[in-house]
């Protein structure tokens, strides 16, 4: 019986991609005109730091990426989304990490090879 792991990785290149273009969409929008938001991905740590003035705009930013993301076709379940942190003055600081699914437990996966159910025990 054949024997498989699951691996799922995502893009580094199509991930810088819909990040930059999420980017430049944002410094074009009407309601970001003048304001400190700023997003960047760290490729090292697999992480992407928001800074914004308030939730309305981190809200409007996350969508942003997120919506690229989809266009990108990388799933935005990839996304470990923290806790937002108040950094000096009224900034909102978030830092988002890139999760990478690797090697799923064999168990929560159904799987079928010639329309019978594998066991893998």
């Amino acid at each position: 019986m054949p024997s498989f792991d699951i691996v799922s990785k995502v893009d580094g290149q199509t991930l810088d991609n819909a990040i930059n273009t999420a980017k430049k969409e944002i410094l074009n929008r009407y309601d970001f005109n003048g304001s400190n938001s700023s997003v960047e991905l760290d490729k090292k740590t697999n992480t992407v730091l928001i800074v914004t003035e308030d939730d309305m705009r981190l809200k409007a930013i996350q969508d942003a990426i997120i919506s690229r993301m989809v266009k990108q076709q990388i799933d935005p379940a990839c996304l470990d989304k923290g806790k937002e942190h108040y950094a000096s003055g009224n900034m909102i600081r978030k830092e988002i990490k890139i999760k990478d699914f690797e090697n799923l437990k064999k168990n929560s996966i159904l799987a079928t090879f010639n329309d019978q159910p594998v066991d893998y025990n």
